[in-house]
C-alpha cells in the first residue's frame, strides 16, 4: 500500500473541504465539551453527596463536650448510642444507617476547608471538637417525621438535620444543568453526524474519477477508503484536543479560580475528577467520526 498516496489524498481532502471540516470540528468541539461538562457535574454531585448526604438522608448530631445544646450535659455515651441505634433500627421509615466518628467528620472538614488551617500549634479545630453523628437513609424522602420525632428527644442527640434543606436545591440545580448539557450535546452530535455524512458525500463526488480508475485497476475498498478514515480521525483529534482544553480552562478559571473562592462551603471537584470526562470524550470523539465514515464509505465509494 502506497502511504505517500494516502497522505497526499488526506492533505487534498482536508484542503478541498476545509469549510466542512471546520464545521465538523466546531460542532464536535461543543458537543464533546458539553458531554464532558455533564460527566463533570455528575462527579460534582457525587462529591457533594459524599460530603453532605443525599435527599434520602437525615443526620442526627450527637452530643459532644461543650455542646451548644443545653440539654447535652456531657458527651454521648456508648449506652446512649446503643439506645439511639435501636430506635433507628426499629423504625419502618429507615432503610439503612451508619455512625460517623469524630475523626471521619474532621477529615471531611479538612478536605472542605483545607488541611493547612488545622495544622500547627494553634489549629482552628481538632477531631475532639467534632460531634459524632448518625446518618439515616430513608425508604421514602417524604416519610421522615416519625423517625425524626423519635430520635430528637433521645438522650445523647443534640440536633437533627434534614439533608433536603441543605443539598436539595444544589443537587436539583446540578441535575437540571447536567440534563440540559447532555440533551444539547445529543442534538449537536446528530448535527456532527450529518456534517460528516455530507463531507464524505462531497469528497467522494469530487474524487469520483480517481475512485473509478482505482476500481478498474483492482484497488481494495480499504485502500480507497483510508484517506476518508484518516480525515475523520484528524477531525476527531483536533476536536478532542480543543474540547479537553475547554474542560481544563473551566476547571482552572471557573472552579479553582472563582467558584471555590465564592462558594467555599461547597466541596468542589479537583483535577483527579477530570480524568473520567476526558476518558469519555476520548472514546466518543473517534466513534462519532470513524463509525459513520465506515458506514457511509460503503455507499458513496461504490462506482
Amino acid at each position: 500500500m502506497q502511504l505517500r498516496y494516502v497522505f497526499s489524498e488526506l492533505g487534498q481532502g482536508l484542503r478541498r473541504n476545509l469549510s466542512m471540516h471546520v464545521a465538523v470540528v466546531l460542532t464536535l468541539l461543543v458537543s464533546l465539551a458539553l458531554v464532558g461538562f455533564g460527566v463533570l457535574l455528575r462527579e460534582q454531585s457525587v462529591k457533594a453527596t459524599d460530603q453532605w448526604g443525599s435527599e434520602l438522608q437525615i443526620t442526627a448530631f450527637l452530643c459532644k463536650a461543650r455542646d451548644d445544646n443545653p440539654a447535652c450535659t456531657s458527651e454521648v455515651t456508648d449506652a446512649q448510642k446503643e439506645r439511639i441505634a435501636k430506635v433507628v433500627d426499629d423504625s419502618p421509615e429507615v432503610a439503612d444507617y451508619r455512625f460517623e466518628t469524630k475523626e471521619e467528620a474532621f477529615a471531611k472538614v479538612k478536605e472542605l476547608l483545607g488541611a493547612d488551617k488545622f495544622e500547627g500549634p494553634n489549629p482552628a479545630a481538632t477531631a475532639d471538637d467534632m460531634p459524632e453523628s448518625i446518618w439515616i437513609t430513608l425508604n421514602d424522602p417524604d416519610e421522615y417525621q416519625g423517625i425524626e420525632s423519635a430520635i430528637i428527644g433521645l438522650d445523647g442527640v443534640s440536633s437533627v438535620r434534614d439533608q433536603r434543606d441543605v443539598v436539595g436545591p444544589i443537587l436539583r440545580g446540578m441535575t437540571a444543568i447536567r440534563i440540559g448539557s447532555l440533551a444539547t450535546a445529543i442534538v449537536l452530535v446528530i448535527a456532527a453526524l450529518l456534517l460528516v455524512a455530507n463531507t464524505i458525500r462531497l469528497a467522494a463526488f469530487a474524487r469520483r474519477r480517481e475512485i473509478g480508475i482505482m476500481r478498474l485497476v483492482g484497488a481494495s475498498t480499504l485502500y480507497i477508503a483510508l484517506p476518508f478514515l484518516m480525515e475523520a480521525l484528524v477531525t476527531a483529534a483536533i476536536a478532542l484536543v480543543f474540547s479537553i482544553g475547554a474542560l481544563v480552562a473551566f476547571m482552572h478559571f471557573g472552579v479553582n479560580g472563582w467558584l471555590k473562592d465564592q462558594f467555599g462551603f461547597i466541596p468542589w471537584i479537583d483535577w483527579a475528577n477530570v480524568v473520567t470526562p476526558v476518558v469519555v470524550m476520548a472514546i466518543l470523539a473517534p466513534l462519532l467520526t470513524l463509525l459513520p465514515t465506515l458506514v457511509l464509505t460503503r455507499k458513496y465509494l461504490k462506482v
